[in-house]
């Protein structure tokens, strides 16, 4: 794993463009939904291995260079949403044991890790110190079961994000620590919902010593590309983009995503040509989406 780290920061150094998995929750749902509908998705970590093995080989069948581990709320704050703080190491644990298994060395493994759903003071009552403990404790777990990067995301505070790299880092410094942010479109531009630019979102990742910087969520890839091209003007490491398949509709009760790989795909030369070097999906992608994207990547 230590050389397949290396390889990793490596091959993108060297101007390659990987691909990262799609949506989790979405085929997590349709796989165990009497299992996590209204409970914590992590869960299953413990209970359902089989399910994330299965999710993890669909991803990784499409062509996913990049797989994640079913962490993304899995850090003690916001387990204890549900009472299980406690279970923090093992839930981690386990999902990137289960990943691992499907992965041998043909994609790298990552854990995800989001927003711990608690506010720092002034806008909440949380301690930074508290932030950085909690972000600890979950980075601890992923990196000591194996995790080949860590990839902090949909982040709209630039200080809860500073913190949960800053917490990757102090683990262990030479784990590759990706960072993503999500934005809103404004007559102004582009913002958090915590109303941080991109300009700002770049300088502080990478001052806090995020590896890739980009964007997730949030977004059809048509803004990510511009997203993309913003961050290209004012960075020059590696940059990450996860879009949606468009933003959600409802349809007949139910929520459609209305990208379409081929969509997806032809737009996602367009970040290649702006500089991106990880191109991956968020919310309503699935498999063909990912398998459509990587093949339109490798003929870009």
């Amino acid at each position: 794993m230590e050389e397949m780290m290396e390889k990793f920061m490596d091959r993108i150094g060297k101007g390659a463009v990987l691909t990262c998995d799609g949506a989790m929750g979405s085929l997590l749902m349709a796989k165990a939904k009497d299992l996590i509908k209204g409970k914590c998705p992590e869960v299953i970590n413990l209970s359902r291995p089989d399910i994330l093995e299965e999710v993890a080989a669909m991803y990784l069948e499409s062509g996913a260079d990049i797989l994640q581990a079913n962490t993304f709320g899995a850090s003690p704050l916001k387990l204890g949403d549900y009472g299980l703080e406690d279970q923090c190491d093992e839930i981690n644990r386990a999902a990137v044991a289960a990943v691992k298994k499907v992965a041998e060395g043909k994609a790298y493994v990552a854990t995800s890790c989001g927003p711990s759903g608690k506010m720092l003071k002034p806008y909440g009552k949380l301690e930074k110190d508290e932030m950085f403990d909690n972000f600890s404790v979950q980075m601890k777990a992923v990196i000591d079961a194996g995790c080949d990067l860590v990839l902090i995301e949909t982040m709209t505070d630039i200080q809860e994000a500073i913190l949960a790299v800053k917490a990757a880092k102090d683990i262990r410094s030479d784990i590759p620590v990706l960072a993503t942010m999500t934005f809103d479109k404004t007559p102004r531009g582009f913002f958090t919902m915590m109303g941080v630019n991109i300009e700002t979102a770049a300088r502080e990742l990478e001052a806090a010593g995020a590896d890739v910087i980009g964007s997730n969520c949030g977004n059809g890839i048509e803004n990510m590309i511009e997203i993309a091209k913003a961050f290209r003007v004012v960075s020059s490491l590696p940059i990450i983009i996860q879009a949606n398949a468009g933003l959600p509709e409802i349809r007949d009760d139910k929520t459609v995503y209305p990208e379409t790989p081929e969509f997806m795909a032809e737009k996602s030369r367009e970040l290649v040509k702006a500089g991106v070097s990880i191109v991956g999906g968020c919310c309503g992608t699935t498999p063909d989406h990912i398998r459509a994207i990587s093949k339109a990547i490798a003929s870009a």
